[in-house]
């Protein structure tokens, strides 16, 4: 994973920022569900969203959390349009952020998660270009991982809009990798097969040409648009490339378990309440 780098520098935030980044900061405190913060904005306003974004992260990283990489959201185009937009969106991801493989989320860590499977990538080199092409990513790749998102919303009863999930770091939870590398030479990440259980029933099914077409064209949109923001991507940073198939909630002892064709397996557990961590 790549060494610490420190965050670009923040906006003069608005008022209206930092009120939601306060919002946003006490409910992950407290676990506890706050209302939409988009009511803080004009509608649409995914610019000043990001700006509570960064300015989460950056309080994140001066408390000493070590961020990662990035996550992929909204790369389904039914979840787009139920959102009203074009294209994805995209948030942090901390060194904490991550459960071992096989291993139980603690009772009461999250507030209201789901689980979606995804492929990962793990970066060898920069991608600084503001037109990254997809041969720039499998040039840049240095290996993939079958991965799960736990995903989870501050905001109540996941009552979201753009700017509701974008401003709460693209509604980022925990993440699961399996750590068994595999090289893109091996892979065509566009044909791989997904399926995706709870408890041993299947719940999710999908494919990776269900990730905005290739989960590499993903990844390009993604490091085009972060070189333009002057914080490329960087060798090192792990990449979750967004969703394969449907989301599936989760609660105290279901256990999920996904598996990716030529890419292999993944599972996790949500321990029960009173349950020893």
């Amino acid at each position: 994973m790549p060494t610490t780098r420190p965050a670009p520098p923040p906006d003069s935030a608005s008022p209206a920022v930092v009120k939601a980044a306060a919002v946003l900061a006490n409910a992950t405190r407290t676990r506890t569900p706050c209302g939409p913060v988009r009511v803080l904005f004009d509608d649409g306003d995914i610019e000043s969203a990001y700006a509570v974004q960064r300015l989460n992260a950056q309080h994140g990283q001066e408390a000493g959390r070590r961020a990662v990489g990035r996550k992929i959201g909204l790369t389904s185009q039914a979840v787009q349009f139920q959102l009203g937009v074009g294209q994805p969106d995209f948030g942090v991801l901390f060194a904490d952020m991550e459960v071992p493989e096989g291993g139980e989320v603690p009772a009461g860590r999250l507030i209201q998660p789901k689980v979606e499977a995804e492929v990962a990538l793990v970066l060898g080199r920069d991608l600084p270009h503001r037109q990254c092409s997809v041969v720039d990513v499998l040039r840049a790749t240095d290996f993939a991982l079958p991965a799960l998102e736990i995903v989870d919303s501050r905001v109540r009863d996941w009552d979201i809009s753009i700017v509701d999930t974008v401003a709460d770091n693209a509604s980022s939870g925990l993440y699961v990798l399996n750590g068994t590398p595999v090289p893109l030479t091996a892979l065509n990440l566009a044909s791989v097969q997904m399926t995706m259980t709870r408890n041993g029933e299947v719940v999710s099914r999908g494919s990776g040409a269900d990730c905005l077409g290739n989960p590499l064209n993903a990844v390009a949109w993604l490091a085009s648009t972060l070189a333009g923001l002057g914080d490329p991507l960087r060798a090192g940073d792990l990449v979750l490339t967004g969703a394969l198939g449907p989301m599936a909630s989760a609660g105290p002892g279901d256990v999920f378990e996904a598996c990716i064709s030529t890419l292999g397996s993944v599972r996790v557990g949500f321990a029960t309440e009173g349950e020893d961590q």
